[in-house]
């Protein structure tokens, strides 16, 4: 598939145990978007979950949403966002910012409507900022000394517009986006 992104690196995401994550989602329904650099080393990436199949909100984390969780053909679950912590602040910013624009324009690419979510409060606090409609799924809970929230993602044609509002748009620069059964 090409460049895989750093298993050390942080992700806003709750961690799994590394052997559950990697047997349960890491298989060919999985799509992941990477960015590179001019010499093609990772500097951000994310995977997305099909949400008609097990995924990390509804297998792990249901309490966080106390109505039906969002799912099926439109819908993704973004998971493992990251960023190469080696970046300087304005490249991880520069990059953080292609990797959101990435994935609306996957989105709008793929006939995906909407994305849902788990991240740590403070990440999520960043999130609903980035000029898209994004909203909690219901209450934060405690997990493993951290705060966690459910998140929905809606994507729509105006989306992109509210991106370049809020200073979180940016045309990815190389990209590389595939699946665990090969390039997309």
């Amino acid at each position: 598939m090409g460049h895989a992104p750093p298993r050390n690196t942080p992700s806003p995401t709750p961690e799994i145990t590394p052997r559950a994550r990697t047997l349960t989602f890491d298989n060919v329904d999985a799509d992941y978007l990477i960015l590179l650099d001019e010499s093609g080393e990772h500097r951000a990436s994310t995977r997305l979950l099909r949400t008609d199949r097990p995924h990390i909100l509804s297998d792990f984390f249901p309490m966080l949403c106390p109505a039906p969780i969002p799912a099926g053909l439109t819908t993704r679950e973004i998971t493992r966002f990251c960023l190469d912590p080696r970046l300087s602040t304005s490249d991880r910013r520069r990059a953080r910012n292609e990797l959101v624009t990435a994935l609306v324009m996957y989105a709008l690419d793929h006939g995906i409507t909407d994305y849902t979510g788990v991240a740590g409060l403070a990440w999520f606090r960043q999130i609903r900022n980035f000029g898209w409609a994004c909203e909690a799924l219901g209450p934060t809970i405690a997990h493993n000394g951290q705060t966690l929230v459910a998140l929905h993602i809606r994507i729509d044609d105006a989306t992109i517009g509210g991106l370049k509002r809020t200073g979180c748009h940016a045309e990815p620069t190389r990209t590389l986006s595939g699946t665990m059964g090969g390039i997309a």
